[in-house]
């Protein structure tokens, strides 16, 4: 996906200020790891990131903290972010951990077990885990086996692929607790891949899931699969870091259709219903690797509007982005739906 145009566009829910119930959560995987270009971060970009942060006076809370507070509309300040990593890949201990120690910062680091377990040497180690939870980490559950999860595979049935699905979340959940001596219920979809079904799934067995599309969360987020920005390769300058750090959750009330997942290469149309009293001037939608989409306004109370790709989707993942200039300077509300084209 290239980066996107921002429009100017005001959004003003009655219900939800600026300065309410929102946060942004940053994803990253490889830190200073070069053979993993499209999902690694640079020192240098990373040192970056953090200095930004510091200087520009965000301020950056547990997942947890920031999940509970949104959850129960408990106010966070108006700059409030939370760090990630997913695949507790080693160089998250070498390289992420002493420089977030020292800015004293926490952060969540979604873990796929069955690696560890193995020590595969591209991992941490619940040693090296146990030593970063004394210094502000969490560790959550990622799956144990990081496969793709959001259908049954070919020889499988509806029964047997929620049995496997569930004995994996619950085999990642039960080492976490086990070596850490406790996990939170978050749960990050491997591959940021997810299924209705799968994401009913993960709220039955009570966790908060989390995705890979981007967007800030806030009181109208769908806690199946809240928004992170992914952080890494072509994503990882620091202007647009600036302004996703920044970035406002749009006030999504309805999406159809929910489901990521499409069979088909024929473009889906996307109709997206927003908080009843959102002004609609000038809304921008853009499309994983074709640029920007026409935007149709389907109704005026409440404000909804459809958007679809131009082309046929490729195969595996892509995403549908809107942006909206907020009336505070510098800030963007966003809204991004993922797509999962399979075979």
């Amino acid at each position: 996906m290239h980066f996107i145009a921002l429009a100017i566009f005001a959004i003003i829910p009655s219900s939800i200020a600026i300065a309410d119930t929102h946060a942004v959560i940053f994803t990253y995987h490889h830190v200073g790891v070069s053979k993993h270009p499209p999902t690694n971060v640079t020192l240098e970009e990373f040192d970056t990131h953090l200095a930004f942060l510091n200087d520009a006076g965000y301020t950056i809370r547990p997942l947890t903290e920031i999940v509970t507070h949104i959850q129960s509309r408990q106010p966070l300040p108006p700059y409030t972010v939370a760090i990630t990593f997913d695949d507790a890949y080693r160089s998250v201990y070498e390289s992420a951990y002493p420089r977030l120690r020292s800015y004293s910062w926490p952060f969540t680091v979604f873990v796929n077990t069955d690696p560890v377990d193995k020590n595969l040497p591209a991992y941490i180690t619940w040693q090296q885990m146990r030593e970063m939870q004394q210094y502000g980490a969490t560790f959550a559950n990622h799956s144990a086996s990081h496969e793709h999860l959001v259908g049954p595979n070919a020889n499988e049935t509806h029964s047997q692929w929620r049995a496997r699905v569930t004995a994996d979340i619950n085999r990642a959940q039960q080492r976490l607790a086990e070596e850490l001596g406790h996990a939170p219920l978050l749960f990050a979809y491997p591959y940021g891949e997810y299924s209705t079904e799968l994401a009913n799934l993960v709220e039955a067995l009570g966790y908060v899931g989390l995705g890979q599309q981007s967007g800030a969360i806030g009181p109208f987020s769908d806690f199946r699969a809240l928004p992170r920005f992914p952080v890494g390769g072509n994503y990882a300058a620091i202007g647009n870091f600036r302004i996703k750090a920044a970035s406002l959750p749009m006030p999504v009330e309805r999406v159809t259709p929910w489901d990521p997942v499409r069979k088909s290469s024929t473009p889906p149309r996307l109709e997206v219903q927003l908080t009843p009293n959102a002004e609609k001037e000038n809304l921008a939608c853009f499309v994983s690797g074709q640029g920007q989409v026409n935007v149709v306004w389907v109704s005026n109370s409440p404000p909804t509007f459809t958007t679809e790709a131009m082309a046929p989707l490729p195969l595996g993942r892509s995403r549908y982005n809107c942006t909206a200039r907020a009336k505070q300077s510098g800030r963007y509300y966003w809204f991004s739906h993922p797509w999962l084209r399979q075979p």
